[in-house]
């Protein structure tokens, strides 16, 4: 039949990569009241769920599981089949980085990683693990790259999306700006290639600014093309909103809008659909991130 919804408690199932911020993620969650266990044994999922919404424990859970578990491969999908069945109310953020970035991250920590003693050296495990786990993706409600976040900005993002309001209540349209030049961010469900739009960078008196100046706005808001584009953007996400937010199964959505450096057009026209959808969208939650305003073009 199921659980009814009443005393259910909402749960975060963070996995993913072993160095890619997994305790950073959870202390963060622990930060935001949520009741946070570290290596959780999928096996007992669902009857802790169980015990959590007949007791009225927490209304808010937030779970490691990844490769520690011995049973988590085999039977994480069984699991999840479970309590979606149950209808327990669940995200899954998969946590993941580059190769060479994760080896750092253990060369300087001198912590043993889980395929070690599998007879893998380091470079080995941590390709190992990214193949057995990419199944997981599947899954996900995030996949969140950490290669290049340090402790306060992982934090930082998680925060902006499970604590800025009651995350029950409304789904989430993420619009992400972001340069080409260092990658597509992976959680993004739907890309926009802008980089054809006129560029600020070559005029003198714009390239030292970003997006979120009046200067490069007005500056491509001048030219016909960008209206008409953001304008069907906007009629695009509309539909969206209706169809895979508000009346889908999904409660969340990623928009990437990409120009070549992430700092002058992606940020603008973020910028602008963000205000526009917040006059007219008042049944969703938008956050925009600039990912790549900072960096050096």
């Amino acid at each position: 039949m199921g659980t009814s919804f009443k005393n259910v408690p909402f749960l975060v199932i963070i996995t993913g990569e072993s160095g890619a911020g997994k305790s950073t993620a959870l202390k963060t969650f622990e930060d935001l009241n949520f009741l946070t266990i570290d290596n959780f044994p999928v096996r007992l999922l669902k009857s802790y769920l169980m015990e959590i919404t007949n007791s009225g424990l927490t209304e808010r859970l937030a779970l490691v599981m990844d490769l520690r578990d011995p049973f988590f491969l085999e039977e994480f999908p069984k699991v999840i089949k479970e309590i979606r069945e149950e209808k327990f109310p669940f995200e899954l953020i998969y946590l993941t980085a580059k190769t060479e970035v994760l080896i750092t991250r253990y060369n300087q920590t001198r912590r043993p990683h889980p395929l070690l003693k599998e007879n893998y050296d380091i470079e080995n495990a941590v390709k190992k693990e990214k193949k057995m786990l990419s199944f997981l993706k599947n899954y996900a409600t995030y996949i969140i790259d950490t290669s290049d976040f340090n402790y306060h900005q992982l934090k930082t993002h998680l925060i902006n999306i499970y604590g800025k309001y009651d995350y029950l209540l409304k789904p989430i349209l993420h619009i992400i700006a972001f340069g080409f030049k260092y990658g597509i961010p992976n959680e993004a469900n739907f890309i926009f290639d802008i980089r054809w739009l006129p560029n600020p960078f070559f005029i003198p008196e714009l390239s030292n600014l970003d997006g979120t100046d009046e200067r490069i706005i007005n500056f491509l808001l001048e030219n016909l093309s960008v209206r008409e584009f953001i304008n069907k953007i906007y009629i695009f996400l509309q539909m969206l909103i209706e169809n895979f937010l508000i009346h889908g199964e999904r409660r969340y959505c990623a928009i990437g809008i990409g120009c070549t450096g992430g700092r002058h057009r992606s940020v603008a026209i973020a910028k602008l659909l963000n205000e526009q959808l917040k006059q007219n969208c008042s049944n969703i939650e938008i956050i925009v991130s600039y990912r790549d305003i900072r960096r050096e073009n």
